[in-house]
């Protein structure tokens, strides 16, 4: 039997890799990771060494293409694949991930008069520099009664499109007048290998303020922001918006000899990483909350309808899976905090005992931490060690553990954290609940659900619900490679909608997490005390945390 393929590229934050794809079954016959050779930019620009300000995050646009030229044919050697069989290609990306271009597709920072200004390059999703402009785009939006900041859970965030263009737009006026477009960076890609730039309606849906409906807000509301932005929508972030699923073009002549591929191969238009990942674990229905986990957790559900929940990152029609409405939430810190904690906060003695067993600090702890039963360990925590994006929606807020004493041991402080960001999620879970989105069932994909087996189980517990894990290690590139088997359609060899895709391709593990009647009851009783925590110091009854972070930036000054 002759078989399909597809390529699926994963776009992360310091690598990129390719993943070729069995069409049939959704096998994952060979990968590859290309390094990003310059890395996250966050201190000062290469060759330069112009020093960049603080909360600023760049990246080498030239690195995603080292990811192509490097991976893709790193993949079709390993498989022995014959190109002609490989006919679709998908692509996923970090977002907000942007940069200005020429109107010939080049990036600014390639042109070496504009190189040594940082506003020339790609802004990183987690380019927060942005924060003023944010700040002031929200406060106009409700001034005027916006409708579109309640399907942003009420604020547009600081790493979206709008604040990192306004940004641009102030500090470097002239960067503003050479673009050409400001495009995501999913599409710059996509539109590299094919030769013309489609935007995508994931990114443009939850990153820029784009509505299937209605479109980009009105030309009066960018002109109360600033009247040099009046016609922004219409001149820098033209172009037509495409749904997830669509054919962008085919590969290009120059693409096919540098990539190993036959020209004309259907390429996916971009999508968002964690998005992607919603069709890898074959949830194209709603009921269904999708967590994306590693070092954050992005939250997806599908719905048949639109509505505002409470600090969602947003609802975007066609923005997910064709055909529904996708909603997203997240916690901007969860592997995060237990990699601070291993880390900054254990003593010698652990890092000795995991040495002498050969494990990893992770695993000794969670071995010890897993004797504990729900509420042994007297302690609780509140997740904000990277502030909280949902629902409260506010980088100011910080940790918080409450119960420590001179017995407290280590295990116990890192089965508290684990705690902490399962509480997390279940305030996301009845935020959808409370305005009428059911969740009946959790998946988990990325790193962390397949590498601890208590924090899933937590999670399990704390939400009571049951949890399936992705199978896939490489599950948004294995989604990605489902669009680009759905870009190329039946006639080829792929599919014609997503569905079919994820029936044939996605794969869960045999294995679930399902919760147990005891700890559901113990930790019932422990989220109310969460809750309580959550609402005193997240919803201004006492605001310490931000006190204690001004404080310390004037004794810092």
């Amino acid at each position: 039997m002759n078989h399909k393929y597809a390529i699926g590229l994963d776009y992360g934050t310091e690598s990129g890799r390719a993943v070729l794809v069995n069409l049939a079954d959704g096998t994952e016959v060979a990968e590859h990771v290309t390094p990003y050779p310059h890395s996250v930019i966050d201190e000062e620009l290469p060759e330069s060494g112009i020093r960049l300000g603080y909360e600023w995050a760049l990246q080498h646009p030239s690195d995603y293409l080292e990811v192509l030229k490097r991976s893709v044919p790193e993949v079709m050697r390993a498989s022995g694949v014959n190109p002609a069989d490989v006919i679709g290609i998908g692509i996923d990306f970090t977002a907000c991930t942007i940069l200005p271009i020429d109107g010939e597709g080049k990036p600014l920072c390639w042109h070496p008069e504009l190189k040594d200004n940082p506003h020339s390059w790609v802004k990183l999703w987690k380019h927060h520099a942005a924060q003023e402009e944010a700040n002031r785009l929200n406060e106009i939006a409700e001034e005027r009664g916006e409708t579109f900041l309640p399907r942003y859970g009420g604020k547009i965030s600081s790493e979206w499109m709008i604040a990192k263009v306004w940004q641009v737009l102030n500090e470097a006026p002239e960067i503003y007048e050479r673009t050409d477009r400001f495009v995501e960076a999913t599409d710059w890609v996509v539109s590299q290998l094919t030769g013309s730039i489609r935007r995508n309606s994931c990114t443009a849906g939850y990153k820029s303020i784009w509505h299937k409906q209605e479109g980009y807000p009105s030309r009066d509301f960018f002109r109360s922001l600033d009247p040099r932005l009046e016609d922004l929508t219409e001149t820098k972030l033209r172009g037509e918006v495409v749904p997830l699923g669509s054919r962008a073009g085919g590969l290009t002549e120059e693409m096919a000899e540098a990539l190993g591929l036959q020209a004309g191969t259907a390429v996916a238009v971009g999508n968002v990483d964690a998005h992607a990942a919603v069709a890898g674990v074959g949830v194209v229905t709603p009921g269904k909350l999708v967590m994306a986990m590693g070092t954050s957790i992005c939250h997806m559900l599908l719905a048949s309808q639109e509505k505002s929940v409470e600090g969602m990152c947003g609802v975007v029609e066609d923005g997910i899976i064709p055909g529904y409405f996708g909603y997203e939430a997240g916690q901007s810190a969860v592997g995060d905090i237990f990699a601070w904690f291993v880390e900054q906060g254990v003593p010698a003695y652990v890092l000795e005992a995991a040495a002498k067993e050969n494990i990893s600090v992770h695993e000794w702890l969670e071995k010890r931490a897993s004797a504990y039963r729900p509420g042994e360990t007297g302690l609780l925590a509140l997740d904000w060690w990277n502030g909280n994006r949902s629902v409260l929606v506010d980088t100011e807020l910080s940790g918080l553990i409450v119960g420590y004493s001179l017995l407290t041991k280590p295990e116990e402080v890192y089965r508290t954290l684990l705690e902490a960001t399962a509480f997390g999620t279940r305030k996301i879970v009845e935020a959808f609940h409370d305005n009428g989105l059911e969740v009946q069932e959790l998946y988990a994909c990325g790193g962390l659900p397949q590498r601890n087996r208590l924090l899933m189980q937590i999670y399990a517990d704390v939400t009571n619900r049951e949890i399936k894990i992705a199978d896939s290690k490489q599950t948004p590139a294995l989604g990605a490679a489902m669009f680009g088997a759905v870009a190329a359609g039946v006639e080829n060899g792929g599919y014609d909608s997503l569905v079919e895709a994820a029936q044939n391709m996605a794969r869960v593990r045999e294995e679930r997490f399902k919760p147990i009647p005891e700890n559901v009851a113990v930790y019932n009783r422990l989220y109310e005390e969460y809750n309580r925590l959550h609402d005193y110091f997240g919803r201004g009854a006492n605001d310490v945390m931000k006190r204690l972070k001004a404080i310390r930036e004037e004794a810092r000054h």
